[in-house]
């Protein structure tokens, strides 16, 4: 390899003899990355300077949150009747996330499909699918908390509405994408031994998509356990409202002692459901191999 390059080297003015359309410097495309470079520059400085960005607000933050920090230690909960309190609203916040994501998982399962390429040959159909599962997803989960709040009241209801429907649009794109991204060959070997359109897709596409689905279920769920706290300041329930009032009334130890149960929570939901994951595609892959 290294005496190919070598020769190469040696050989360049030859190879700009015999090649020069390769050799020839690409000016209309280098244009056009410095334009872009030169765009995106120009508005990051832009965005700065609209949001009124100062070097030394930052600095001086820095020292309010060293003060911060200082009064959250050590963490506190109080009385045991709080810490039984926020136990609670902790096992709300995880019933919300799970419940949201298994709802909107499988309400968007058929819609997946029927936004695949590979199984609704229709293109009018599949975008008109696709574009009211980009509107779905377009709007943030605390909007959409706040949203059904107003229709069915404060509470984990509301919060659990509120994630299902934000990950109803994601998962709809996600399954669609990953049902098109399925190998042909088992589904064409069903239709070659007689097997209809609907047993191509039970036999041929679900087998090889669904340990994927499972896989992009399991981490929206840890990812929709840190939402869950969120939607609940505005009122969704959960643990957020306890740490949304802990804060409101700077009581700084008992805020640290509410994000100390949130980062164990959510690392506990990590770590279990990574390995649920890589589970899931290993038998996925020795399937395949065998």
């Amino acid at each position: 390899m290294k005496a190919m390059r070598e020769a190469a080297v040696a050989d360049k003015a030859g190879l700009a003899t015999r090649h020069p359309h390769l050799m020839r410097p690409n000016w209309k495309s280098r244009g056009i990355t410095t334009a872009v470079v030169i765009g995106l520059t120009a508005a990051f400085v832009a965005g700065f300077a609209a949001l009124d960005f100062s070097w030394q607000r930052v600095f001086n933050g820095f020292g309010e949150l060293g003060k911060i920090i200082t009064l959250m230690m050590p963490p506190s909960y109080g009385t045991e009747a709080k810490l039984l309190l926020w136990l609670t609203a902790l096992g709300e916040t995880l019933a919300i996330a799970f419940l949201g994501t298994l709802a909107a998982a499988i309400l968007a399962l058929p819609f997946g499909f029927l936004a695949a390429r590979n199984v609704v040959p229709s293109w009018i159909f599949r975008f008109s699918i696709r574009r009211g599962l980009d509107s779905i997803r377009g709007v943030d989960t605390l909007i959409w908390a706040l949203i059904w709040i107003n229709v069915v009241g404060l509470g984990p209801f509301a919060g659990a509405l509120a994630i299902m429907t934000s990950d109803f649009g994601l998962f709809g794109k996600l399954f669609s994408e990953a049902i098109e991204a399925a190998e042909e060959t088992d589904g064409e070997g069903v239709l070659s031994t007689g097997g209809s359109e609907l047993q191509r897709i039970r036999f041929g596409l679900i087998p090889q998509v669904l340990p994927v689905l499972l896989s992009q279920v399991l981490y929206y769920f840890e990812s929709n356990t840190r939402s869950a706290t969120i939607i609940g300041i505005v009122g969704a329930g959960g643990i957020g409202l306890h740490l949304s009032e802990q804060i409101r009334t700077l009581e700084w130890q008992q805020v640290s002692c509410l994000v100390l149960m949130i980062l164990v929570t959510v690392a506990i939901i990590d770590v279990i459901s990574s390995r649920l994951r890589f589970a899931i595609i290993g038998r996925r892959t020795s399937g395949m191999q065998i």
